[in-house]
């Protein structure tokens, strides 16, 4: 390692271009690599991986919505369920052929090094790595069907996150460490992915299965468990030396750990944090409910929502009774509609109201105790 230090420093004081520098490190790396992958489909260079992650980002982020943005939402409820089952069946193969390539009895959960041999097991191991890299491109589709149902919430930034890392950490692995202690963080995601791909599965089939669903909140615990276990399952590589690259085993510790606290902050986000409820008041004419947020107390006990005055149960602006949205009147609530804002109904005598408005009941040609607000 200090060699490769060297270097690298040699090479910032040095007046090579960048052209240069990078082919000089490509080398290094190639010196490294797993050399029974040499000339194998997308592993020459990292490049048609970086080329694919940034055409699905590009996608997914400014093209897809786009392209949805006066289309309505795709319908491919057959479409989901057949993808999500096709992950599930692919899963759990991945899952087996990580316990028959080692982990069954052959591998050490303290520390285990990569077996570079022709032997059987070795290249199962291999040919399985490469496989997991496959898988996880096809999880772009998981994205693309959310742009297509135009599900804009569901596509957050740790979703794009875990999205856009998992192939370049797949590549990695395969290009030069294809088996080993590693390959533990890739058979628990296997069985993650089995239980969590069945979920969307069934969510998909349609609302008689919504019963069966109770079990949403414990996917994300399951993934943090995942994480948690890869993350100590990581250190015992850097306590016992086995050979396995401590540089890749600090790297796993790094990403479980970023993973656990994005994970753990959107369990909190979505199943901790209070919810506020929006209430029945008028925002704006634009037929928005209001929430607790817009409501704030003025001077002298009144209440003031969404910039509207209100005394006594009267909804006022300026000292008239607002021409627009829901009067409250009495405790009750009136609805006006299609009223010019020069309209305003101004207070009459005796806390009574003009141009039909009474108690909080609609005057004019309406009369009705429907509209009461109770």
């Amino acid at each position: 390692m200090s060699g490769f230090v060297k270097i690298a420093i040699d090479d910032y004081y040095s007046d090579s271009n960048w052209t240069t520098i990078i082919n000089k490190y490509w080398m290094l790396a190639e010196r490294v690599s797993d050399p029974r992958v040499q000339g194998w489909f997308l592993f020459d260079t990292p490049l048609p991986t970086l080329a694919m992650v940034v055409a699905y980002l590009g996608f997914v982020m400014v093209v897809g919505p786009l392209w949805m943005a006066n289309k309505k939402p795709f319908r491919i409820q057959n479409t989901l369920v057949a993808y999500n089952a096709g992950q599930v069946l692919l899963s759990l193969y991945m899952f087996y052929e990580h316990l028959a390539s080692g982990w069954w009895g052959d591998y050490s959960l303290a520390c285990q090094p990569v077996d570079y041999s022709d032997s059987e097991k070795a290249r199962r191991m291999l040919q399985l790595c490469w496989v997991y890299y496959f898988s996880k491109l096809s999880e772009f589709a998981d994205t693309i069907f959310f742009v297509l149902r135009k599900k804009k919430s569901q596509i957050t930034w740790l979703h794009l996150y875990h999205h856009s890392l998992t192939p370049f950490e797949a590549w990695l692995l395969v290009k030069f460490i294809a088996g080993g202690h590693g390959t533990f963080s890739n058979i628990v995601n296997n069985l993650v992915h089995v239980i969590m791909y069945s979920y969307y599965m069934m969510a998909a089939m349609g609302p008689q299965y919504q019963k069966y669903l109770w079990w949403k909140k414990h996917l994300t615990t399951l993934q943090l468990v995942q994480f948690f276990m890869v993350l100590f399952h990581s250190m015992s590589a850097l306590v016992y030396d086995c050979g396995y690259p401590k540089l890749i085993a600090s790297g796993l510790i790094l990403h479980s750990t970023i993973f656990i606290v994005l994970f753990t902050n959107f369990y909190i986000q979505a199943y901790k944090k209070d919810k506020t409820k929006p209430a029945a008041v008028n925002n704006n004419n634009k037929g928005e409910g209001a929430t607790t947020n817009d409501t704030k107390t003025g001077e002298h006990g009144h209440m003031k929502i969404n910039g509207h005055l209100t005394c006594n149960g009267h909804s006022t602006v300026n000292g008239l009774i607002a021409a627009n949205g829901h009067v409250l009147a009495n405790g009750h609530t009136s609805v006006v509609t299609k009223v010019p804002l020069n309209e305003e109904a101004h207070h009459g005598m005796n806390g009574h109201i003009r141009n039909g408005f009474t108690n909080g009941h609609i005057g004019r040609d309406t009369h009705t105790e429907k509209e009461k607000l109770q």
